[in-house]
């Protein structure tokens, strides 16, 4: 027994430290082998055996789990990249109706853009044109910021502020903190093809509230890889109708009217919302799928990143498996 205990010291000293229960492993092994050459005992060999058995559970247990999650990885990858075709085939259709419809919404805004602008107390409804959906980056909820900073500041200056939008997003972002400030919301406004006819829709719900002051908070398409969230303060009614006649004759005397501007104007007015809310509405949905395709993008690629570490893991580990083996058996075969 002592000249056994000197021989395990011997060889536990020897054997540098290498990972987690390999030196330990390989100390029993060695220690096996001379303890059934010198003394023959077969309780410390089985002894030594189910160690051996337990450590090898724990490296198939360990693989299995490796496999697994790098199954889970490819299979997000795979998931990402789908979404990111889909988007872009959305992001084709939405930039064709944006492309046909601008030329028809910017002189009507050109055109509302030339009376003058006072800054009158009295209470201003945010317009948050947002998506139903998520995993497009930022877009949501920066716009869902720029509202819920102008309703703070409205609110800190003395005036009243509402909430009006279209979007599961916007609403689910400020819902919390300004519920009680909601009038109206308008959902699943993209599972069918935008058009102006749900433009006009939400614009007679608009009139309806008949805002003293209105903002709308979007995202204006740049580019491909850019967009910029802005606030567009909207001329309502009650700010036409109380504006100076010289200076509103003088911004609209450019233009000629038949029947006279007071005459049609309500309906010209109602016209304007429903072009503001149609061009900005597909602005903001070109901005969404381009950035859903680079957020699809970037999470294909960090997928593919952690599946190659994972793999380099589980490769290092079943190599290590295999060379334990060989061990083991070298080991057996000296023993005999």
């Amino acid at each position: 027994r002592n000249v056994a205990s000197a021989i395990w010291l011997k060889i536990e000293h020897s054997i540098p430290r290498q990972a987690c229960g390999t030196r330990d492993t390989a100390c029993i092994r060695i220690a096996a082998m001379f303890s059934m050459r010198l003394f023959g005992n077969p309780a410390f060999k089985n002894a030594v055996t189910c160690s051996v058995d337990a450590q090898q559970t724990r490296n198939a247990a360990s693989l299995k789990t490796l496999k697994a999650r790098m199954r889970s990885f490819n299979n997000m990858k795979k998931i990402t990249k789908s979404m990111k075709m889909v988007a872009a085939s959305k992001l084709k259709k939405d930039e064709q109706r944006m492309i046909v419809a601008l030329p028809f919404v910017r002189p009507v805004q050109e055109l509302f853009a030339r009376l003058p602008r006072e800054d009158k107390p009295g209470t201003t409804i945010y317009f948050g044109v947002t998506s139903d959906k998520g995993l497009c980056g930022g877009v949501n909820s920066a716009v869902a910021k720029m509202c819920r900073r102008g309703i703070a500041a409205d609110e800190a200056a003395g005036n009243s502020a509402k909430y009006m939008g279209i979007g599961a997003k916007g609403s689910a972002a400020l819902k919390r903190f300004y519920g009680d400030r909601f009038t109206t919301v308008f959902e699943e406004c993209a599972k069918v093809p935008w058009t102006f006819g749900a433009a006009s829709i939400i614009a007679e719900k608009v009139i309806a509230a008949n805002p003293s002051k209105m903002k709308v908070c979007s995202n204006k398409f740049r580019s491909l890889v850019a967009y910029e969230t802005q606030a567009a303060q909207v001329v309502t009614l009650n700010e036409a109708m109380t504006m100076d006649r010289a200076e509103f004759s003088k911004a609209m005397d450019v233009y000629s009217f038949e029947p006279s501007i007071y005459e049609v104007w309500n309906d010209l007015h109602e016209f304007y919302y429903a072009t503001v809310i149609h061009g900005l509405y597909l602005e903001g949905a070109v901005s969404e799928q381009s950035s859903r395709m680079a957020a699809m993008e970037s999470a294909s690629k960090n997928a593919n990143e952690m599946l190659e570490k994972v793999s380099l893991v589980y490769n290092r580990a079943r190599q290590a498996k295999i060379t334990t083996e060989l061990c083991e058996i070298i080991s057996g075969a000296s023993a005999v």
